[in-house]
């Protein structure tokens, strides 16, 4: 059932519904410029507003500059990159270019008015244009979170062919079922010539590697996906690009580095070829100290606001279950030094026992013991694990330096002890409270994909994104799904 195999191919092809994603980006990028627009316009209503209100004396140049603001801000935007197509959905790029737009814009109006004289009043400069700027962030927010929504019941996304082994298929394919929010959805799979399969988890095998240009035409997808495979080289890349460039049909191309990305990767042209290159993760120096001190401040911060509402929290766990209110586990650090974490105890005194004669019930597929319904858990125990409440003390582990805000899961001594090679990765960075498999699952994550996301972590760690991580982990975090 391949292309070029004849009628049931074509039957099978039909039967892959399509998307006119080119028809939606157009509508979206046009809602986009609207709202932009509508941002600046509201932008000066409301500091023309003020000053006519408080009796301020606006001259016609205020005036122009406010219209010209209409004109001006959308085309700050496009010239920062805020309306391509790769910058909206996910990621930061279109939240600085809209950032850049604005900063660009608020430079060039300084600038001419310097150079021209033109009288123009500070104060309006200095609050129409960041007024216009927080609106616009604000709007493009809300703006992802409707495309979010709208990918998870199927709308908005683009269809791709996924060409090559069919274990890497499968796991592009869990991963864009498990986060639609991405926007990519696959349809058809290609494998190498000697595979005989006919489906890689629902997903049709259309053809093999030299069928990929055939395919696109015949099920009209949106883009190729090339996994890392060593039959496809650069010069079978380079063709397959060719054939694809005549139907606008973009091509991703995924590196053997698959949990490598950011700025650690750039592409320099040695002696006539395109390198790339891969620089080494910090996990020492000033990055290291900037990150210290954000988490000994935040922690201490947080422990103060929060000083009442952990005193309450403990006292009713002492009132509802026999034991204390904090729970000490041995758990093992950065570089394998063990430390006692801090928690609010959410299960019965002696579950530790008891976890001996639950061990057939665990429902992990890996070295963690999980099971979604544990009976040694306590009613104020599950409450509070669900919206991780309990994790809360390990704010002093953070002050102590054993723990960080954001990074992997703090392991026990016995999961540690069966980690192979690969998975000690997780130990060079210190754990965290929060990290990327608390807000992409939390308990609902198989063993392969926590760990695929700890050492994604680690290798593209960074102050920016210990912010992205711990400003999702809020939204996580109050609809408590995937605790347990």
């Amino acid at each position: 059932m391949r292309v070029g195999t004849g009628e049931s191919t074509a039957v099978l092809l039909k039967a892959v519904p399509r998307l006119e994603s080119s028809i939606w980006t157009r509508a979206y990028l046009r809602l986009l410029l609207g709202g932009d627009t509508a941002c600046a316009l509201l932008a000066c209503v409301c500091v023309l507003g003020v000053r006519l209100a408080s009796g301020v004396y606006v001259p016609i140049a205020e005036y122009v500059l406010g219209l010209s603001l209409l004109v001006g801000w959308p085309v700050a935007l496009m010239m920062g990159g805020a309306y391509r197509q790769r910058a909206n959905g996910e990621g930061t790029e279109e939240f600085k270019a809209v950032f850049n737009g604005g900063i660009g814009l608020m430079a060039t109006t300084a600038i001419l008015a310097y150079a021209t004289q033109t009288a123009i009043a500070r104060s309006f400069v200095m609050a129409m244009l960041p007024l216009a700027l927080g609106g616009t962030l604000y709007f493009r927010y809300r703006m992802r979170k409707r495309l979010h929504r709208r990918r998870a019941i199927g709308e908005y996304t683009r269809q791709v062919i996924a060409v090559g082994h069919r274990e890497s298929i499968l796991d592009l394919v869990v991963q864009f079922r498990r986060q639609p929010h991405h926007g990519m959805r696959v349809v058809g799979a290609c494998l190498p010539d000697d595979t005989l399969d006919v489906d890689v988890d629902g997903i049709p095998v259309l053809g093999s590697f030299s069928d990929v240009a055939k395919v696109v035409e015949h099920s009209r997808a949106d883009a190729v996906a090339v996994l890392a495979c060593p039959e496809l080289d650069g010069a079978a890349l380079r063709r397959l690009a060719w054939s694809l460039e005549t139907a606008r049909t973009d091509l991703f191309v995924a590196p053997a580095l698959m949990d490598v990305a950011g700025p650690r990767i750039s592409i320099r042209p040695v002696a006539g070829m395109p390198l790339l290159h891969v620089e080494h993760p910090e996990f020492d120096g000033t990055r290291q100290l900037a990150k210290a001190v954000f988490d000994r401040l935040v922690a201490g911060v947080a422990l103060l606001v929060l000083a009442l509402p952990l005193l309450a929290l403990a006292l009713v766990i002492r009132l509802t279950s026999q034991g204390p209110a904090l729970f000490h586990q041995t758990r093992v650090g950065r570089g394998g030094e063990e430390f006692r974490v801090v928690k609010f105890r959410t299960m019965v005194v002696d579950a530790e026992r008891l976890k001996k004669q639950l061990l057939e019930a665990n429902e992990f597929d890996g070295v963690l013991f999980k099971i979604r319904n544990d009976p040694r858990i306590t009613r104020v125990g599950a409450f509070l694990r669900r919206y991780s409440l309990d994790e809360l003390p390990q704010l002093l582990n953070v002050i102590r330096g054993e723990m960080s805000l954001v990074g992997p899961r703090p392991p026990l001594p016995e999961e540690v002890a069966r980690y192979g090679a690969d998975v000690r990765r997780r130990l060079v960075v210190k754990p965290g409270m929060t990290g990327l498999w608390q807000v992409s699952g939390r308990s609902d994550l198989t063993w392969e994909e926590s760990v695929r996301l700890d050492l994604r972590y680690v290798e593209n760690w960074s102050l920016i994104l210990d912010l992205q991580i711990l400003w999702k982990t809020w939204s996580v975090v109050t609809r408590g799904e995937g605790a347990y």
